[in-house]
């Protein structure tokens, strides 16, 4: 007996119906449709070489009052002096006839094609791939103001600004000139010199003295700050004294 047909086969103990096992989803980001289109967007902008340059509108172009109403043309004063535009011919005239011309007009229309100068074309530039086209000579690309007569030139109002300048400030330097001639500084004599230092010694020698009269026990607020006064006066006439023995030669602005 075929083993193959019998129920009891070991082969039908195999379940036939095997499956896989299912695929995990697929992760799609949420940023899919963004970056998408702006994808698009740099694509469509960037066709050209390179992104397509407009020009900016000068801030001097604003729209002003008045400026798109309708100007009227000039009044023309009425002359009744003028002669008067030949009358229509009447209906019983007849126009001359049977005059004709021995010319060649397409001889001639075809020298003066020949024999003329041959038109330039307008020149034009393109800033698209799709053809746009635009007027060379205004859109700034074409060295047209270096090549003027005054391109380089000083203006006459700039010229006249450096000089006004230039006076404000000759004046302004002999005004200060005349305030330092005023306020000359004068030499100290030696005897000037020696009464100075001979003074400050003898306030010095005084403010001493008081300093020394001071109680031993600085047992409140009045006497210490009785004692810094005197301290710092005594050191303001010490360094005055130091500065004058230093220095021979003194000079003091005049007041």
């Amino acid at each position: 007996m075929d083993p193959t047909c019998s129920s009891e086969c070991i082969y039908n103990l195999i379940p036939s119906d095997l499956k896989e096992p299912p695929q995990p989803p697929r992760y799609i980001s949420i940023f899919k449709a963004t970056v998408k289109d702006d994808m698009q967007k740099a694509k469509t902008a960037m066709k050209t070489m390179g992104p397509a340059k407009v020009e900016v509108p000068s801030p001097k172009d604003f729209l002003k009052k008045h400026s798109k109403e309708k100007t009227l043309p000039p009044k023309k004063n009425f002359d009744r002096n003028v002669p008067k535009k030949p009358a229509v011919p009447l209906k019983t005239d007849h126009p001359v006839m049977g005059i004709q011309s021995g010319k060649n007009f397409i001889n001639t229309n075809a020298a003066d094609i020949i024999m003329g100068v041959a038109k330039k074309p307008k020149p034009i530039y393109v800033d698209k791939r799709t053809g746009d086209k635009h007027d060379l000579e205004p859109s700034g690309l074409v060295p047209k103001y270096i090549n003027k007569k005054d391109y380089g030139v000083t203006p006459e109002y700039i010229c006249k600004r450096n000089e006004e300048i230039k006076k404000a400030q000759e004046d302004y330097d002999r005004y200060i000139q005349e305030n330092l001639k005023k306020a000359a500084m004068k030499r100290l004599s030696d005897e000037e010199r020696e009464a100075v230092l001979q003074g400050l010694k003898k306030n010095w020698e005084e403010v001493h003295k008081e300093f020394q009269s001071l109680s031993v026990f600085i047992d409140s607020i009045p006497k210490k700050i009785r004692k810094q006064r005197l301290e710092e006066e005594m050191k303001q006439l010490e360094h005055d004294i130091g500065i004058i023995e230093k220095h021979k030669i003194i000079y003091i602005a005049n007041k």
